[in-house]
């Protein structure tokens, strides 16, 4: 699964390295992203606004919103079969915008969780392929919602967990965002980015709150 990600490049740096249209909220560097926050997303490939949903997918056919804090990761294996997934999958991908993400290493004796940062070797940002959703409430309140795509680890991630979000380059991710685009090459984007472009270390467990949203967090720590 991916359960928190990072976001510490301001607008503009984002803008250019990742080719972006206008933001249309504020977007402030995050060292602690975490499920239920609002998060930063493109949906349309063409002017490539950045607007922000709540991370956590509600279906719009739910009667409960809370279900978004179970429905944070979408497995890429079902993504077009699950029914909270399928139409989304069809209709309404998008785009999530980070620069790094963490997983949790549990030691072999004592059981001790290790979170391990994960990121480009070049610290670029990169895209997570989502999918979105629009939920309104029956007194007319609206959410605007979404979910990051997972699956099997490459060679690095492995050696930590057994799934990661996907990553999208940079020909991919505007694909990823064609609705004219072919199901059948949608699904096969969703593997495992290459482990040789990727690096990761480990971070201090000051991250496992989160309450503690701050570059100390991403200090590498001693294995």
């Amino acid at each position: 699964m991916c359960g928190r990600f990072t976001l510490t490049l301001d607008p503009g740096e984002l803008q250019s390295l990742l080719d972006l249209g206008p933001f249309t909220h504020i977007v402030q560097p995050r060292y602690n992203i975490t499920p239920t926050q609002p998060v930063p997303i493109v949906k349309d490939p063409v002017k490539r606004a950045v607007e922000l949903y709540m991370w956590g997918l509600v279906p719009f056919w739910a009667d409960d919103p809370s279900i978004g804090s179970r429905m944070i990761n979408a497995r890429s294996e079902t993504v077009d079969q699950k029914a909270s997934f399928k139409g989304p999958f069809k209709y309404r991908r998008c785009l999530l915008l980070a620069d790094g993400f963490f997983e949790w290493h549990t030691a072999e004796k004592g059981g001790l969780k290790t979170p391990y940062y994960f990121k480009l070797k070049d610290d670029k940002p990169f895209t997570f392929a989502g999918l979105y959703e629009h939920w309104q409430s029956k007194d007319g309140g609206e959410l605007h919602t979404t979910t990051i795509l997972t699956c099997p680890p490459n060679e690095l991630v492995s050696k930590y967990h057994n799934r990661m979000p996907v990553m999208l380059g940079e020909k991919a991710r505007w694909e990823w965002l064609n609705p004219e685009a072919d199901q059948k090459a949608l699904l096969e984007m969703l593997g495992p980015y290459p482990a040789e472009e990727m690096k990761c270390y480990p971070v201090s467990r000051e991250v496992n709150s989160p309450k503690n949203d701050s570059p100390e967090v991403l200090i590498p720590q001693v294995e």
